[in-house]
């Protein structure tokens, strides 16, 4: 029999990060080795992944990931998206059949670009308009669903651990300047291809352990906005959240993080630079129902960065290394060490703390 303090707790799902400073092309095979030592932080109900400089032959243009669950589904949707986009390409992901990946539905991909004319009729710029045809063919269309619309980046994710993910997707063909990934333990939503993360909008991506005690009062907000959750998990509204935030609001990825994870209002109140203790203030007031409560650790996925961010209380693990240009991150140290051997300064952010990387200019 098992005494205390040998039997493991993991505290939920597992996350993993890297990136390269010089936009250095990394293999997806990096970032499945992992998820390896965190295999016991999921339990099989969703794994992904995110990958960004994936698709430089089209860089210019829209990827959209998309699961159908027929073919007539499939053609009509299709049909649907010739109304306001030109189709560059348009096939079937590739993907490899594996006994520990089932219920597959179709999985497609689309590269895109909005028709200038209809851009003009809406006055829309093409990001909103991308982003309003996700939220609606994700609401209103029934057995379809768009799990990745961002340019030169894609995400691939299923029911399974990770590691198979990373197989049915063939994922060691792909290499991009960083990756995310994701390993699934809901405990209070189901587990079904399109809840497992990443959770995307545009280029933003977001895995997240851990779980959102505001989520509703951060639902009911966003919705004001024209984002729609559907998706039936809470880690989804925060990638809205950082959409409207960055995108919408045009604030910088700190001040975003200071929204999220907003320092109280006593450590405000001892903030000695003035500037910054007006704009923590200023944050705070304007933005009160988009802090987010609960234990959460998360990576922001974005074209030429990556942001991970703790809960203020950091209530839940994630660390942080730095090796010839590489920055790898992680829910444990083993996860980095899987990537890195010889991974050394690996610390841990404070909670609130957020943690930024970009890649030099140019080079992505």
């Amino acid at each position: 029999m098992k005494k205390e303090g040998q039997i493991r707790i993991p505290s939920g799902c597992a996350i993993a990060a890297v990136i390269s400073r010089d936009g250095t092309r990394i293999s997806g095979e990096t970032i499945t080795r992992a998820m390896v030592p965190m295999r016991d932080r999921s339990n099989g109900l969703g794994g992904g992944f995110a990958g960004y400089g994936i698709y430089p032959q089209y860089r210019d243009f829209y990827a959209l990931h998309m699961f159908f669950d027929s073919r007539d589904t499939r053609k009509s949707c299709e049909a649907f998206l010739r109304e306001s986009f030109e189709i560059v390409q348009s096939e079937r992901i590739p993907t490899v059949k594996i006994p520990q990946i089932t219920d597959e539905p179709i999985v497609w991909r689309y590269f895109v670009a909005p028709l200038q004319s209809v851009l003009r009729d809406l006055q829309l710029d093409e990001k909103e308009f991308v982003a309003r045809t996700v939220m609606r063919i994700n609401a209103e269309w029934k057995g379809a669903h768009v799990f990745s619309s961002g340019k030169n980046m894609g995400a691939f994710k299923a029911v399974g651990f990770p590691e198979d993910v990373s197989r049915y997707y063939r994922l060691e063909e792909y290499s991009g300047y960083s990756w995310t990934s994701h390993g699934r333990y809901p405990t209070n939503t189901p587990g079904w291809w399109g809840g497992a993360h990443p959770f995307t909008l545009l280029d933003y991506s977001v895995v997240h352990n851990g779980e959102i005690s505001s989520y509703d009062a951060n639902r009911r907000f966003i919705e004001m906005f024209g984002y729609r959750c559907t998706l039936l998990t809470d880690t989804e509204v925060m990638t809205y959240i950082l959409d409207y935030l960055v995108r919408r609001q045009g604030l910088s990825l700190e001040e975003a993080a200071n929204v999220i994870a907003a320092p109280f209002w006593s450590t405000i109140a001892q903030e000695k630079d003035e500037e910054r203790k007006a704009r923590l203030s200023y944050l705070r007031t304007v933005f009160p129902s988009l802090l987010v409560t609960g234990p959460f650790s998360i990576v922001l996925g974005f074209s030429g960065g990556l942001m991970a961010l703790n809960d203020r209380l950091k209530l839940r693990s994630m660390v942080v290394s730095e090796k010839d240009g590489f920055v790898y991150i992680a829910s444990e140290e083993a996860a980095i060490r899987a990537m890195e051997p010889d991974a050394d300064h690996i610390w841990s952010p404070t909670g609130g703390e957020a943690v930024i990387i970009q890649v030099k200019e140019g080079a992505y």
